[in-house]
């Protein structure tokens, strides 16, 4: 017989608990025989505490090792795919929807699938059925809360009803089997079996630890126990506590008193314990701050291994944590980064590149960020969404696309994605389509032309994937989704299979998460885009992949539940805000926290409180870093719960030198901020540009546009760059109708009204109504927007009426000779021209010309045509100077703007004999300094706002000097 004393045990917060656990069950174990170890069975709550108590007696080896086994599978893990249940409930909340919209609003049918089954789950795991819901009052509620919980009642009698199918109810079941067959002394272990590491959240759990606890062999070990908490606190933990970090192991004391020790003097620092203790007290008696605070003694010392740092935004904080484990690693030291926040996580994984330290992450890359599950998102977004040009290059330029073909064709179909995305980028169409690729491919070489043609025939596909937002089976779906996929990861000729898409360890992965939901999705709803889209992203997020490549050895990065069996070594707590670490409650659509109450349910804030625990776990540590950042990318932050009333206890104990203690502790992580701030700093300094006045060789200009010596005054370095230098900024890569687009628009719409005027004159109103009918075609033809069509197509129908009553007058004064009909005019003296399209010429009634110019926006006024706007003033010069072949020298009798928005009004602008030499004669002079290269293009010379922003900005380097330094100007020669 074993000599061994059952019961309940715990291990001390901070206590390595794999290895304190190891070496407990050694010593106990000490003066058997080798072989009984093997009669030894060891439950853990999770398969990574699992592999750290294996690995904790592989250390303390050679040794013949426990058995292990999981909580969760004593009931042999589930009968039926979970998948197949969330399917099923898909189906009846799909039902339920369409006779209720506004059951649940705000979340996808995928998403309330999957937040039911939890549901379900946890009432499976407390031992409720579907009764327990009849103890709700619906009446006591709000009206949105009965019609869920009348829903509820009849999920709950169809999912609950059946043979325990889920994880959760065998393993209730076989819980509740084994205790009462235990109970009357009926198949009993043969050897010790024991529980550790478990806190006993769960109802079946909790069930399984006290029936464990009763064997005359069976022990129970609790991670983080708190021997400091008096017996008035533990008797308050009641249903209500939930969110406080112990509030788990009151019942376990209840039934079987204090727990012993596992292993003596487990704990690193049994003073840091109490104080962080004392700081957690649940809130209603927290002035027990003031009557034992003074019990701790000088505090210190009890932080004296206790590090904060408080950096202002998240990056620095990751490159503090960064430098600290990198120290740890030199120093031959272990190290645990303990986080919930992954984001963060990932940002200091980042900042160890530099040094080439890879940690082991037990949480692994979630699957939907590898290359092949982002790939299948990508393709899953295609449905119910247009196609714009970034949606298209973001599926060529994907590193799976086109690999089907090996690393040679790869940079082939790299250089014509290029090629394409300049194209579309200049020309459109907006939203590409087959036809758009077959007519680049006629354009284009013979070369780009198989690809061309074989994206031509995907698109073919892809673009009625987005108007297709009918409700479709999901195995159709499904199988759209891999056709598409296999046959853009192919390429042109390629094989799927020798392609990047399946390839791997996230490869498989993929293929086995696709192979899984087409082989349940019979048992699913027809499903819309949307929920397509969150099923599958649903059914990624809840895989991992493990790195490839060796972790070192010291670093290990791992979650909050983690921190009771790893958090060994230098331990750092990071991301400590509210809403990172705890995490935010998700919303509940089915029970609000009365109705759960009543049902026999926890409340949510049990997850607070496990997280609570996981923190006073880890914080009871050898060596011990706190870390948050004061903002993120949107606001200020709030410190973590726990975090806040640790410092505000030592803030306020100021007899035991707390104040001190925790100026320290903000010291030692200023200083690591402040060695990352170091590390940040530029070794070499480069000096700041000063503002740029180039003058390239003469003559650097061969022609200009009238509408550009608006920029010519105002800011001659965009015209340098664009005219000499021949740079031209991209267009987005994804267009949206703007100002340039809706001008663009209105002149087309007024080139084809005039160039489509009868000889005999009309009426307004039927002017009106040609002119609408052209809006409409002009519309559908160059604008592919809906909502910019609607909108512009009513501007115009609110100005048509003035806009044609005011033609009528215009054409009894005179006739429109010439509209967006090109013309130039050379400089005397130089070989330069300056050219001009005028949107209206017509020739009055006196056989003097008027200069009309449309206008979507505002027109400018006098003051700004005086000063740089010259556009109009200088068409006047080129009509009385024969600028125009067609309409010949001629006298101009004025300058008008014609709106095309607002009131649509015409307005004249003062034009006095001899402006529009006088303006030529100007603008011959100021040419010519910069012909002769008597003038630099100064950047941003006369800009007039210092806000406006030009295309060229950043290459002239703008933001290292300002407009209120002296231009230096750089003489080019000429080679």
């Amino acid at each position: 017989m074993f000599d061994w004393q059952g019961g309940l045990y715990a291990l001390p917060c901070g206590a390595d608990f794999a290895g304190a656990f190891a070496e407990g069950l050694i010593a106990r174990m000490r003066h058997r025989p080798p072989q009984d170890m093997a009669r030894v069975t060891v439950y853990a709550n999770a398969g990574q505490s699992l592999l750290a108590l294996r690995d904790a007696l592989v250390w303390r080896g050679p040794l013949v090792l426990p058995r292990l086994r999981l909580i969760g599978d004593i009931g042999g893990g589930a009968a039926t795919a979970p998948l197949a249940r969330r399917l099923e409930l898909g189906r009846l909340i799909d039902a339920a929807l369409r006779a209720q919209p506004d059951l649940a609003q705000g979340q996808s049918v995928p998403e309330l699938a999957a937040s039911l089954a939890g549901l379900m789950a946890e009432m499976q795991l407390e031992g409720l059925d579907a009764t327990a819901l009849d103890r709700i009052d619906a009446s006591e509620h709000a009206q949105h809360w009965g019609r869920a919980l009348a829903f509820l009642k009849i999920a709950a009698g169809y999912y609950l009803t059946d043979p325990p199918q889920d994880r959760e109810s065998r393993q209730r079941a076989a819980a509740e089997r084994l205790a009462a067959a235990w109970a009357r002394g009926e198949m009993l272990p043969e050897g010790p079996v024991l529980v550790a590491g478990s806190t006993g959240s769960h109802g079946a759990t909790r069930d399984f630890m006290r029936a464990v606890a009763r064997l005359p062999m069976g022990a129970v070990v609790l991670p983080g126990f708190d021997p400091d908490l008096p017996q008035p606190v533990w008797d308050s933990l009641d249903a209500r506590a939930e969110d406080h970090p112990q509030a788990r192991y009151a019942p376990f004391l209840a039934e079987f008193g204090p727990p012993r020790a596992w292993l003596p003097d487990a704990a690193p620092d049994p003073a840091r314990n109490r104080l962080i203790s004392l700081a957690l007290r649940p809130a209603p008696v927290t002035d027990q701050w003031i009557t034992e605070g003074p019990a701790l003694g000088p505090l210190p010392p009890a932080t004296a291994n206790l590090t904060l740092i408080e950096a202002e935004q998240p990056g620095q904080e990751a490159e503090a944590i960064a430098l600290i484990i990198r120290q740890a690693v030199e120093r031959a030291e272990p190290v645990t980064l303990i986080a919930a926040d992954r984001m963060l996580t990932r940002r200091v994984q980042s900042a160890l590149d530099r040094w080439g330290i890879i940690p082991d992450d037990s949480a692994g890359q979630p699957l939907p960020l590898t290359a092949p599950g982002l790939f299948l998102r990508h393709i899953a977004d295609l449905n119910g969404a247009e196609l714009m040009i970034d949606g298209l290059l973001v599926l060529l330029k994907h590193p799976v696309t086109a690999t089907g073909l090996g690393a040679d064709y790869r940079r082939d179909h790299n250089r014509h994605s290029r090629d394409l995305e300049l194209a579309l980028r200049r020309n459109g169409p907006a939203f590409p389509d087959g036809a758009a690729l077959r007519q680049w491919a006629e354009r284009g070489d013979e070369k780009s032309k198989p690809w061309a043609l074989w994206l031509a025939g995907l698109l073919d596909r892809i673009v009625p994937l987005a108007r297709d937002r009918a409700p479709r089976p999901l195995a159709a779906r499904l199988s759209e989704l891999r056709a598409l996929a296999e046959d853009l990861a192919a390429g042109p000729g390629g094989s799927a299979d020798a392609s990047e898409l399946w390839g791997k360890a996230a490869g498989g992965l993929a293929r086995s998460v696709l192979d899984h939901l087409a082989a349940h999705a019979a048992l699913g709803h027809d499903l819309r885009p949307a929920e397509f889209r969150d099923l599958l992203h649903g059914e990624l997020q809840a895989q991992a992949v493990r790195q490839d490549v060796a972790a070192h050895p010291l670093v290990r990065f791992r979650g909050p539940r983690e921190a009771r069996s790893e958090a060994v070594g230098r331990v750092i707590l990071a991301g400590l805000n509210e809403g990172g670490w705890p995490q935010a409650l998700p919303p509940d659509p089915w029970l609000s926290r009365p109705m759960r109450l009543a049902a026999g349910l926890t409340l949510p804030e049990r997850r607070v409180g496990l997280s609570a625990h996981d923190f006073q776990q880890a914080a009871g540590a050898a060596q011990v870093i706190l870390t948050r950042a004061r903002r993120d990318a949107e606001a200020e932050t709030i410190p973590a719960r726990w975090l806040n009333r640790l410092t505000n206890l030592l803030g306020g104990l100021t007899a035991q030198d707390g104040p001190r203690a925790l100026a320290e502790m903000r010291a030692r992580g200023q200083g690591w901020l402040d060695l990352a701030e170091a590390q940040a700093r530029p070794v070499q300094r480069l000096p700041r540009a000063a503002r740029p006045s180039p003058i390239p060789p003469a003559p650097a200009l061969a022609e200009m546009s009238v509408t550009e010596v608006r920029t010519l005054i105002r800011d001659p370095y965009a015209v340098y760059a664009r005219r000499v230098l021949g740079l031209r900024a991209l267009e987005p890569l994804r267009p949206e109708p703007d100002a340039a687009d809706r001008g663009n628009a209105l002149h087309e719409i007024m080139d084809r009204f005039l160039r489509g005027l009868p000889d005999l004159p009309e009426t307004p109103e039927v002017m009106r109504d040609r002119l609408l009918v052209i809006t409409d075609a002009v519309l559908a033809e160059q604008v592919p927007w809906p909502s910019a069509r609607l909108f512009w197509r009513a501007r115009i129908g609110g100005v048509a009426d003035r806009l044609m009553a005011d033609e009528a007058v215009r054409l009894q004064q005179g006739r429109p000779v010439l509209v967006e009909t090109r013309g130039a005019l050379a400089v005397p003296g130089a070989d330069f021209r300056l050219t001009a399209r005028p949107d209206r010429l017509d020739r009055l009634t006196d056989g003097r010309v008027q200069v009309y110019d449309y206008k979507s926006g505002k027109p400018p006024t006098d003051k700004q045509i005086a000063h740089f706007d010259k556009q109009l003033p200088l068409e006047a010069a080129m009509v009385e100077l024969g600028g125009f072949p067609r309409l010949g020298p001629a006298e101009v009798a004025g300058i008008s703007y014609i709106q095309l928005g607002g009131e649509g009004r015409t307005e004249p602008r003062d034009f006095g004999p001899g402006q529009a030499l006088e303006t030529w004669q100007g603008f011959v002079a100021l040419i010519g300094l910069y012909l002769r290269g008597e003038r630099g293009f100064t950047a941003r010379l006369a800009m007039e706002r210092s806000d406006h922003a030009s295309d060229y900005d950043h290459l002239s380097r703008h933001g290292e000097w300002d407009a209120s330094e002296a231009a230096v100007e750089e003489r080019f020669a000429d080679d």
